[in-house]
């Protein structure tokens, strides 16, 4: 079965600890196409794997590669990942859009890859000629350094927002549904009443306005129906008082 999320590329990656917290960044995201492009220490790495808190458990180990052109030969779009500004002409994109990009070829039946240089140089221009786009993560300009695995899990969550229909809000009701229009209308209008009687309205022509900004207050709550209950039994604890009040007098 053809993977077909996009592929992390590491080119002349140096240190095992930083292949291997990337290949945990990977797992956390749910990407599983790790590459490495001539490793300065080889493979396999026990400090990779210590490093990655058994994130191999989870993603196959990675394939490793001589050059950078054997590790993207069956892409069809690569991503260059760099702080600095390259002299070429390639679209340069955010990681968030980036993740876009690749997310709508994925779809298209192409492949992508996402690619990273070595610590201490980053990608070198002739790396870079062979990417499609180039991403530029926004950081500090006075900082701009990032650590490598640092940067593959910014570009992996990205990856993984694209990927994901989780929506960006939700209100957790509980074992309550949120309350229907003709449910709230029926607390308001008691409420109103209420307030009525008790000459909280005492300039009748702002009463509109009041009420629309009263209203707006539960409205905007999102309220659910044990939550109208328990208003409605505020203001019916309210009424009770009152009339024992008077009733003492």
């Amino acid at each position: 079965m053809q993977n077909t999320k996009p592929a992390i590329i590491l080119s002349r990656p140096q240190m095992g600890e930083n292949i291997g917290a990337a290949a945990r960044a990977m797992a956390n995201f749910g990407l599983t196409d790790l590459r490495l492009v001539a490793p300065r220490d080889g493979w396999p790495n026990q400090r990779a794997v210590d490093m990655a808190s058994g994130a191999f458990d989870h993603i196959p180990a990675p394939q490793i590669f001589n050059t950078l052109e054997d590790a993207i030969a069956d892409l069809q779009c690569v991503y260059a990942t760099t702080a600095r500004h390259r002299d070429m002409i390639k679209p340069v994109l955010t990681p968030a859009a980036a993740a876009q990009d690749a997310q709508r070829r994925v779809k298209d039946d192409e492949k992508a890859g996402f690619v990273f240089g070595a610590e201490r140089t980053g990608l070198t221009n002739d790396e870079t000629a062979l990417c499609t786009a180039i991403i530029q993560i926004p950081t500090n300009p006075a900082f701009s350094s990032l650590n490598l695995a640092q940067a593959v899990l910014l570009v992996a969550h990205h990856i993984h927002e694209a990927q994901d229909n989780t929506a960006e809000y939700v209100l957790q009701h509980g074992d309550s549904p949120p309350a229907s229009r003709e449910y709230f209308e029926n607390f308001f209008g008691r409420l109103e009443e209420e307030l009525e009687i008790g000459g909280f309205f005492s300039a009748q022509d702002l009463k509109p306005t009041m009420l629309r900004n009263i209203r707006n207050m539960f409205v905007r709550a999102d309220l659910s129906e044990q939550e109208v209950n328990t208003l409605q039994g505020m203001v019916s604890a309210l009424i009770g008082k009152k009339k024992r009040e008077k009733k003492a007098g």
